[in-house]
């Protein structure tokens, strides 16, 4: 585990510059000029427009080395019985993502994009090459206790921000975050209900397929950590400390970092998503960087996505997490930026633009 030191200004965040809406501008103006009537590829055009924009050129180039970082970590909430699960899968899991067998690194691979484990609070011991950022073994029970001391938050924060930078500067062009921790979707339903002012039983879902008693244990170890954390809601770090975890601050620390570097994001589920809010408030202007790349069962996820005004690209009744649902939307945001590119214009294909364009028909005129 990394016993570094991190201070406040360690995860002060620069402001963040919006994608080029000028750029944005030449988007929709080729767009229109396409071999289509205009509206008519849907959502496709305006997200062709996005990934121009935060490229910053026109047209855009196609997205050759999409990241997916998997954010690993336990959380103390899951002892109380909230998961189908036993946390001991949360380590068997890293494994299993590192011999490239769990559902993200198949899907990852159908999307051309490589996939990185990181092990920020796992409850035992995992590969050296994932566990260079780990802060603790297993965030608290967020229901009776902090998920963290202030300065693992920090730290937690710092790595996601490191692990940013680390993949942009190695080349990537388009990242994702996913996640991996038996009871995770407690935290995060606990920071998405405070953050949106929703009370539990409206936010809280079947995570792993849990029973009715389970569902009643986590509404109420939900409602006991928006307890704690209510007082937090404007300050995402004691917030995060408080209701969320390392994994959860790692990934609000990645997903602000990668809006700082002009760094494209698809985002996952409902844990995914909880640490975007965070994010939002430590760097605010990142959701712009920002498209949904599903929706989750979960009712938090809806709610999150609502707040962010963020509309998910596929619905696909999935909630396994991992990044799974993110990289399923890939060929979409690939498909979206390649009309936009290797599209025929009018003038190019020889193609009318308008009834008019072409020649007058003349009406036979009545006796």
């Amino acid at each position: 585990m990394s016993s570094e030191s991190v201070s406040s200004a360690d995860v002060v965040f620069p402001p963040v510059v919006a994608p080029d809406p000028e750029v944005r501008r030449r988007a929709d103006a080729r767009q229109r000029d396409l071999t289509k009537p205009a509206g008519s590829l849907g959502r496709l055009e305006e997200l062709g427009c996005w990934g121009a924009s935060c490229q910053g050129q026109v047209p855009p180039r196609p997205f050759t080395r999409p990241r997916v970082v998997v954010f690993a970590g336990d959380h103390g909430v899951a002892r109380g019985g909230v998961s189908a699960y036993p946390p001991e899968v949360t380590a068997q899991m890293v494994a299993n993502f590192l011999a490239g067998g769990a559902a993200v690194n198949v899907l990852a691979e159908v999307a051309g994009a490589g996939v990185r484990v990181v092990d920020m609070a796992v409850d035992g011991d995992t590969d050296p090459a994932v566990s260079a950022h780990k802060v603790r073994r297993s965030s608290g029970a967020v229901d009776r206790e902090d998920a963290l001391t202030e300065q693992e938050t920090l730290q937690a924060i710092a790595a996601g921000r490191t692990v940013a930078d680390e993949e942009v500067d190695a080349g990537a062009d388009l990242l994702v975050a996913g996640d991996m921790g038996i009871g995770n979707t407690t935290p995060a339903t606990a920071l998405i209900a405070t953050l949106t002012g929703t009370e539990p039983v409206a936010a809280v879902g079947r995570g792993t397929g849990i029973d009715d008693a389970a569902w009643m244990r986590k509404v109420a170890a939900i409602r006991d950590a928006m307890r704690r954390a209510r007082p937090h809601a404007r300050n995402p770090v004691a917030l995060l400390r408080t209701a969320g975890g390392a994994d959860l601050a790692a990934m609000a620390g990645y997903l602000a970092q990668a809006s700082v570097r002009r760094t494209p994001v698809v985002l996952d589920g409902v844990v995914v998503t909880a640490a975007a809010l965070v994010a939002e408030e430590l760097a605010p202007g990142a959701r712009d960087w920002w498209v949904a790349g599903h929706r989750s069962t979960e009712p938090a996820h809806t709610l999150a996505l609502r707040h962010l005004n963020l509309d998910p690209l596929v619905d696909l009744g999935m909630r396994l997490g991992e990044g799974s649902g993110a990289v399923a939307a890939l060929p979409i945001l690939h498909g979206a930026v390649a009309v936009l590119t290797n599209m025929a214009t009018f003038a190019e294909a020889g193609v009318s633009t308008r009834d008019e364009d072409a020649a007058p028909v003349t009406e036979p005129r009545g006796d």
